[in-house]
């Protein structure tokens, strides 16, 4: 007689119960050889004097009881022999180049937007743009760009100073980096005295309590920034609003004649906009608008 067939549902659980005894018994014997890698290889070391020696460059001198490696000076047999050997550069130039044009690249947008005619020319050009009742138009990118340049061709000799004063002997290793930022500061400092106000830095000691400096020189750039921002806004808001007035007598003019023609429906812009524009380009408002920004600036 055949034996009895067993059921599949009772051959399927042993079969898999079978794999995984199998499958976790393989897993352990991997944690175990991950977790002591080298137990059966090599014994460790009993006492720190085996160790002295045993590493390319690699030293090891007990210090109180407790061991301390130390890395070896390189030398030609270790090169020879393909030990990886790390040594400190030979020379500073490079680590000095590396500093200043870090510190260059992160505080130029900060000197741009503070220590410059950067804030007169954008808002000028903004206002400008407002007046002649164009609001995107040139865009904002165009306005900022444009407002950069200007501020490159007037900040030039300033640039051209520190770079000779301060940037090319830090280079030159012939100044330290503390140095190098005293004599920069210097010309950027002139600058900024002769178009800041005496009553915007006056103001700002007066807040703060302050002693007052004994010279211009010795103004501190806590106060010399804040204050020539405040003498720039003041100077840009000015020349806005002296470009913003015949653009709105020419508004004034236009609603004045609707109104006269009985035309209420129709929006004034609709006229005003092309006699601005047309009275714009016959006196070359950009080259006029630019010459006197440069004039104001310089």
């Amino acid at each position: 007689m055949n034996a009895p067939r067993r059921p599949p549902r009772v051959w399927l659980r042993r079969t898999v119960a079978t794999l995984l005894i199998a499958l976790a018994g393989f897993v352990g014997f991997l944690a175990s050889t991950a977790t002591h890698p080298a137990a059966a290889a090599t014994p460790p070391p009993t006492t720190s004097a085996a160790l002295i020696g045993t590493g390319p460059g690699i030293t090891v001198a007990p210090i109180d009881g407790v061991d301390s490696p130390t890395v070896a000076s390189p030398s030609a047999d270790a090169a020879d022999s393909g030990d990886i050997v790390i040594s400190a550069p030979t020379g500073t130039s490079n680590a000095v180049l590396l500093i200043v044009l870090v510190t260059l690249i992160s505080l130029v947008p900060g000197l741009l937007m503070l220590c410059t005619t950067f804030p007169r020319f954008l808002v000028v050009l903004g206002l400008s743009r407002q007046a002649l009742g164009l609001n995107t138009t040139p865009p904002n990118q165009v306005l900022a760009g444009l407002a950069a340049f200007l501020t490159f061709f007037v900040m030039a000799p300033v640039f051209s100073e520190v770079n000779r004063v301060a940037i090319q002997p830090a280079i030159d290793g012939e100044v330290t980096q503390s140095e190098a930022i005293e004599r920069g500061w210097a010309p950027l400092r002139d600058f900024m005295l002769e178009r800041t106000r005496d009553s915007d830095i006056s103001m700002l000691y007066d807040v703060t309590d302050s002693e007052r400096p004994a010279t211009a020189a010795d103004v501190s750039p806590r106060f010399l920034i804040p204050a020539f921002i405040l003498s720039e806004l003041r100077a840009a808001f000015l020349i806005g609003f002296l470009i913003w007035v015949p653009f709105l007598l020419i508004d004034l003019i236009v609603s004045s004649v609707l109104a006269g023609l009985g035309m209420l429906m129709m929006p004034p812009v609709v006229v005003s906009l092309p006699v601005k524009l047309a009275l714009f380009v016959l006196v070359d408002g950009w080259a006029l608008l630019t010459s006197s920004l440069l004039r104001s600036a310089i």
